[in-house]
């Protein structure tokens, strides 16, 4: 009778071996190439690991456009970063989270993210794969625990289908899930804006946006550097501490020296993307200029590269907007592929 048993178990094992077997090698994804964009130096290679393909990527962007996520079932992702507005939040100085809750920064722009290497405005996340934990978790953002948001998935039967074309199997895990968002996420690329065609020898500047250039270079470049127009580093540039105390990259290096320092943020899209600063409170760029401008230059801890007055006249301050505004790329805000 035990042989038997015995028999009988490894007949099962062996059986269920071959079935899975099988099942891999009928897993055939659909590879997607990473394509840099002309002028762009090299991204980090965040896809090393996790290989971009056809159903990672519309699973990724399925998980960001649903709702049913957060623990009252109305805040998605896509809520506080919108299509078009370069998936940044418009209009709105800060994020809005479940039961009407509101957190206490701005949603930056999702855009080029394959050449960060931190990311949030304190750069507390430093793996593109880790960044929705928080989103997904923090009280005053989607407010779901990790747990429920697993079975939320797993009880879906489209979600059990996709999870299996992008990973060769029905299982829904945590890293796989991160995965898939991380998938989506960096694929948004925006390298087509009126800027880029002029780099590319496609179209001209204008008069007034090429004075802008001009401008640019001489007063912002050190920091929004060209063509990310970000250095990804954390600065001081003069914003006081605001009603939440939020002292920014100190709160993750316990370094006083890191005081009210923040990421320097893309200026792609920034026409589209308002409000500035970490907590939203410039409406304008027109503000955003003043503001630096007028900069007390003697400020403690005010970034080096701001020590040193900027002097712009209203013309100047008008001609540099207009070049801000050929930074807008309609193909990005507008391609369907990254739309639900």
């Amino acid at each position: 009778m035990k042989i038997n048993i015995t028999l009988y178990f490894l007949i099962f094992i062996s059986t269920a071996l071959i079935l899975i077997s099988a099942g891999k090698k009928n897993y055939s994804p659909t590879p997607i190439t990473f394509t840099v964009p002309k002028g762009f130096p090299a991204p980090n290679n965040i896809f090393l690991k996790n290989k971009l393909t056809q159903e990672g990527f519309e699973l990724g962007k399925k998980m960001f456009y649903d709702a049913r996520l957060s623990k009252d079932g109305e805040v998605s992702c896509a809520s506080c970063h919108q299509q078009f507005a370069a998936f940044a939040t418009y209009d709105h100085d800060l994020s809005h989270g479940v039961n009407n809750s509101f957190s206490t920064r701005n949603a930056p722009a999702l855009v080029n993210l394959a050449w960060m290497k931190e990311w949030h405005w304190d750069g507390g996340i430093n793996h593109l794969e880790m960044q929705p934990l928080s989103p997904l978790s923090a009280a005053n953002e989607m407010g779901e625990k990790l747990n429920t948001v697993l079975l939320k998935l797993k009880g879906d039967t489209a979600y059990r289908r996709m999870f299996k074309a992008a990973f060769g199997d029905a299982n829904i895990s945590t890293e796989r899930m991160l995965k898939a968002f991380a998938q989506f996420t960096g694929s948004l690329v925006s390298a087509d804006s009126k800027y880029d065609k002029v780099k590319r020898g496609e179209a001209s500047f204008i008069l007034p946006e090429q004075k802008g250039y001009e401008i640019f270079k001489a007063n912002c470049n050190g920091c929004h550097k060209e063509p990310l127009f970000t250095d990804n580093s954390f600065r001081n540039n003069g914003i006081t501490l605001n009603r939440f105390g939020d002292v920014g990259r100190q709160k993750i290096s316990q370094d006083k020296r890191d005081s009210l320092k923040f990421k320097v943020p893309t200026l792609r899209n920034i026409a589209i993307s308002l409000p500035y600063m970490h907590d939203g409170r410039m409406n304008t760029i027109e503000n955003v200029l003043n503001h630096y401008t007028n900069l007390d230059t003697q400020l403690i801890n005010l970034d080096p590269l701001l020590t040193k007055k900027i002097n712009l006249s209203d013309k100047e301050k008008k001609q540099l907007v207009l070049f801000l505004y050929t930074l807008t790329d309609t193909s990005f805000t507008k391609n369907k592929r990254f739309a639900p």
